[in-house]
Parts: structure tokens; sequence; C-alpha cells
């Protein structure tokens, strides 16, 4: 079980990577040419904000049943260890928080412009801060 999980957390991880890319790249296109909101570009980032918690849940599923996770919180002198068990999910959930400001803070925003800056900042943080913490070496 452990493994089909992993291999699960990890692909579902290229999928909502796409479109979490994808809605950072419409947000500052969208900012950069001063173009309308759309309700398109309200689904992307909605696409993004539902795969990232996916990959949330997913994990925190991983992290309960993996050996490297929960269990060995205790090895925190071993880097490897210490980055899947503390470090990745600590940054990606304050990550996922940040998405999720973001998705909160553009439904109160009335202008396409404000819109566009809130998801720019948020879901741009949000994707600097997960990239930041994938395990390349075991992800690659």
């Amino acid at each position: 079980m452990y493994e089909f999980i992993q291999k699960f957390h990890s692909g579902w991880a290229y999928l909502a990577l796409l479109v979490l890319v994808i809605a950072v790249v419409n947000s500052f296109i969208g900012l950069s040419s001063k173009k309308e909101f759309t309700a398109k570009d309200r689904k992307i980032a909605l696409f993004a904000l539902a795969g990232i918690h996916t990959q949330l849940l997913i994990g925190f599923i991983l992290y309960f049943v993996s050996p490297l996770g929960f269990a060995s919180l205790g090895q925190m002198k071993d880097a490897a260890i210490r980055l899947t068990s503390l470090e990745h999910p600590l940054i990606n959930i304050i990550a996922i928080v940040l998405i999720t400001v973001g998705w909160s803070k553009h439904k109160k925003l009335t202008t396409s412009e404000s819109k566009f800056k809130t998801f720019s900042i948020f879901y741009g943080l949000g994707l600097l801060l997960i990239l930041s913490k994938i395990p390349w070496k075991m992800w690659l």
C-alpha cells in the first residue's frame, strides 16, 4: 500500500505542478498585458488550487504510512530523512496556505489588475516554496 501511495503522490505532483505553473504564468501574463480577468482565468486558478489540495491530502496519507514520515522524526541528523519527514511537509503546507489565501483574497477584489496581482504574488510564492523542497533525488 505504501508504494502505491508513494507512486500516486509522485505522479499527481507532476499534474499539480503543471497546473500551478500554468496558473502563475497566466496571472503574470494577465497582469503585464492588463487584460480583463475572465471566467477562464478563475477556472485556471481554481484547478491549481484543487490540484494542490489533492496533493496535500495524498501527502498526509503518505506521511502517516511512510517509514520516512512521522515515524522517523527522531533521526534529524540525516539530511534526507529530515527533508522527507520535516522540511518537505512543513514548507509545502505553508505554500498551500499561501495559495489558499491568494484564492480567498481574489474573491473580494473588484479590478482585474488586483486579481491578477494577488494570484501572481500568492500562487507564485507558493510555487517557489514547493519547488524549493521537492526531494529531487527521490523524485526524478
